[in-house]
């Protein structure tokens, strides 16, 4: 029996997992995630490409432990629970993953995912075999830890360009969930009946959503096709700093018309005096 401080949450967020549909928005810092908790979402997740951008670099160049930091940090900012986008787990050789991701536990967060892109456009995806290996070496460091810590398996054809993104997922979350994957990822994914399918395909395990631009599909929507968790990864930051973008080039023109959208002092300091 775990006796971590953040036990409750996670079992809490797996709780989650087992009906209904629910939205975990993606903050990039403690003002971001202490928002959306005042705004009553159930469960947080950080986000690789709003940290780094937060940091002024692209996404996937932040290093372990400038990722780990983020991680801790928006778990001590509310009393959600935290999945971490752990990108490819930030190691290419097994016993090294397996750290990162006990390291990762240690933040207290409540689930991590793990990618199957390699970063390199030579080969954009890791080979079923190995990838399949990388998620058991994630799944094996998660049960050594003790901790109810939940395993989100990314499979990235869509956003890699694969030839046939919707079949590649389909065989390798199959995979993945085998290994012992808790949640399965296809992010790109946006057509309902691709969207159905892959619900299908791999039931009864829970089924993650990307949502990171504007979409016909509402959540009831999504729910009603079967998704049990929608996020929204960089898209919230993308919001933030395209108000920001704008704002700038309105100054760079010497106008100021860009303020006409921002959020009232006095409504910030309120947010952040609870």
């Amino acid at each position: 029996m775990t006796t971590s401080p953040f036990a409750a949450r996670r079992a809490a967020f797996r709780k989650l997992h087992e009906q209904g549909c629910f939205l975990i928005p993606n903050p990039w810092d403690i003002g971001s995630a202490r928002l959306l908790a005042h705004l009553g979402f159930k469960a947080l997740a950080t986000t690789s490409s709003g940290f780094a951008w937060s940091q002024g670099q692209p996404d996937n160049t932040m290093d372990i432990d400038q990722v780990l930091a983020n991680c801790r940090a928006i778990v001590a900012a509310t009393d959600l629970p935290v999945n971490a986008d752990f990108e490819d787990g930030h190691a290419s050789d097994l016993k090294e993953l397996q750290d990162n991701v006990r390291r990762c536990i240690d933040t207290g967060i409540a689930g991590l995912s793990i990618e199957d892109a390699t970063g390199d456009a030579s080969q954009p995806l890791y080979d079923l075999e190995e990838a399949v290996a990388r998620l058991r070496a994630a799944r094996s460091a998660i049960d050594a830890s003790g901790e109810d810590v939940m395993l989100i398996a990314r499979a990235e054809c869509f956003l890699v360009g694969h030839d046939d993104p919707l079949n590649e997922s389909l065989r390798r979350l199959q995979a993945y969930a085998a290994a012992g994957a808790d949640c399965l990822y296809a992010p790109g994914l946006a057509i309902p009946q691709h969207i159905q399918t892959l619900v299908k395909t791999v039931a009864p395990k829970p089924v993650n959503v990307l949502v990171g631009r504007p979409s016909p599909l509402s959540l009831q929507e999504l729910a009603d096709l079967g998704v049990r968790r929608v996020s929204v990864g960089g898209a919230l930051a993308g919001a933030a700093w395209g108000g920001a973008m704008r704002a700038a080039q309105a100054l760079a023109e010497g106008r100021f018309d860009g303020f006409a959208d921002n959020a009232p002092h006095v409504e910030l300091n309120d947010l952040f005096s609870d």
